[in-house]
């Protein structure tokens, strides 16, 4: 896809982390850079540096991402990148050992927040009409299981995945939906002590800054994920080639080809 060079766009999660090496990044190449964060001191140190203005907003309520766009709205002509990054580890334990109530907390700033920053600002860029894109950050655990007991986030994160790919379908052509899938980055995310082994932070966004202005679908990084992403899909193959259907038998009960049958006969 062409490169875009957007003029203005917005970051949830933008005052630490992966969100605030892009919000420098993206400011020092000119671009008038919104980020939204918790209330705190990273907030102010975001605010202090030039092309940038922060905002606290608690991205999992809806009304403060709503107040958020209405802000951006009414101080830009158009926003042209808006990336939902907003995100926390989760809860750690045996799946039935985490207590419920925190599982649900955590899906209510990883999944919800994402939908939440899609529902708020998608309606603005289709009406634009110019070129635009929403990227949500995902993780090498929305394709495997890279943390053990960590049901809630690596759940979220798969769920990140399938709606953001769903997106892409509602929109129209001149907005661009892509996921970021950040392996391991040093980041304030987990404890200093096991993230300090990931990869700095500079040097992932030098990775990643050229694929997002170039709109790519998917935003990767660290190749040796695909080592796992193959365990998966090689026992996946493994299972359809011995218990599936095979697919030119099945043709009939393919949801999209059958859907866009139903669309053929209905405009004859």
């Amino acid at each position: 896809m062409s490169e875009f060079s957007p003029q203005t766009a917005v970051i949830t999660g933008g005052a630490s982390g992966i969100g605030f090496a892009l919000a420098k990044r993206l400011a020092g190449q000119g671009a008038k850079v919104v980020v939204a964060d918790l209330p705190g001191p990273k907030i102010d140190q975001a605010n202090a540096i030039a092309n940038i203005t922060a905002h606290a907003c608690d991205v999992s309520d809806l009304a403060q991402i709503e107040a958020l766009t209405d802000t951006v709205s009414g101080q830009f002509e158009t926003i042209d990148l808006v990336i939902n990054n907003a995100g926390q580890g989760g809860p750690n334990g045996r799946l039935w050992e985490v207590d419920p109530a925190e599982a649900r907390a955590h899906f209510d700033v990883n999944f919800w927040g994402i939908w939440n920053g899609i529902r708020a600002f998608a309606p603005h860029l289709v009406a634009q009409s110019t070129p635009s894109a929403i990227y949500n950050t995902g993780s090498e655990n929305s394709l495997f299981c890279a943390i053990p007991h960590s049901a809630a986030y690596i759940a979220a994160k798969h769920a990140v995945l399938g709606m953001t790919e769903n997106l892409r379908g509602d929109l129209p052509d001149h907005v661009h939906a892509g996921l970021i899938i950040p392996g391991w980055v040093f980041t304030p995310l987990g404890p200093e002590r096991f993230m300090q082994f990931g990869m700095e932070v500079d040097e992932y966004v030098d990775i990643i800054l050229p694929q997002i202005l170039s709109r790519q679908r998917f935003v990767t990084s660290h190749g040796y994920n695909e080592v796992r992403i193959a365990e998966r899909m090689d026992a996946l193959h493994e299972s359809y080639a011995e218990f599936a259907l095979p697919a030119d038998k099945d043709e009939k009960h393919d949801v999209q080809l059958m859907m866009a049958a139903l669309r053929k006969a209905a405009q004859e």
